[in-house]
């Protein structure tokens, strides 16, 4: 039930296809997914020009930095939401379908993220 409800929001959205060596892989999310993550990015890109801005006007440093620390934390929110979606959907499908090289793929995204 909860897998359900959480389809109809879509976290579990299959994000990634094909198959084969070499292949692309693409995500595939749903309508509502890539809304939610293109609204989040866009305020994001908002408040980096918002920094330059500041920058621009000499704001007073601290200040600046406040509001880097905001950007990074909305950044690693959107990678949250995508990393669970990943792990949920991709992952689990692709070692079902024997690929374990997705394991060291994640480790290798997951200390990418937490740098």
């Amino acid at each position: 039930m909860a897998e359900q409800e959480d389809k109809k929001h879509g976290a579990t959205d299959e994000c990634c296809g094909g198959e084969g060596e070499g292949h692309v892989r693409h995500s595939h999310h749903s309508e509502t997914v890539k809304s939610n993550l293109t609204s989040r990015l866009n305020r994001i890109e908002g408040q980096i020009r918002g920094i330059k801005g500041m920058i621009e006007k000499d704001t007073y440093c601290d200040d600046v930095l406040n509001q880097i620390a905001a950007v990074q934390s909305a950044l690693n929110s959107v990678g949250k939401l995508l990393l669970e979606g990943h792990m949920k959907s991709c992952v689990i499908e692709r070692i079902q379908a024997g690929e374990m090289d997705v394991v060291d793929e994640l480790l290798v995204t997951v200390n990418k993220l937490m740098k």
